[in-house]
């Protein structure tokens, strides 16, 4: 595994290449800050994507059912393995960490019919 600091030049073309091999996975989103804790945010719902807009300076974790915005980003670091993104740790202007696990659902085979 190796840890890399996203460039924020990069952070618009990255996550608009990123969502379009990301869809499939799921997404756990866990925020950690000093006022408020350790919270879970999402409990691994399915990814459909992530945005970078710069206008607005937001990032947004599109998920089946809702969104998640990161408004103020300082900071993105990637958790890769390999050419596999395990996670992101978005840090805003406030210093709140939100870490947005990724992982593959889990396949079940298909039951034997009688």
């Amino acid at each position: 595994m190796s840890t890399e600091k996203l460039d924020k030049s990069a952070w618009h073309g990255f996550f608009d290449a990123m969502s379009k091999i990301l869809p499939g996975k799921q997404a756990e989103i866990d925020v950690n800050s000093l006022r408020i804790g350790a919270q879970v945010a999402s409990d691994y719902a399915p990814l459909l994507g992530i945005v970078y807009d710069e206008r607005s300076d937001i990032l947004e974790i599109v998920l089946e059912g809702w969104d998640h915005t990161i408004a103020h980003v300082r900071d993105i670091f990637l958790d890769r393995h390999g050419v596999n993104l395990n996670s992101v740790l978005v840090i805003d202007d406030d210093g709140v960490e939100q870490i947005v696990r990724l992982r593959d659902p889990l396949m079940l085979p298909a039951s034997a019919a009688p």
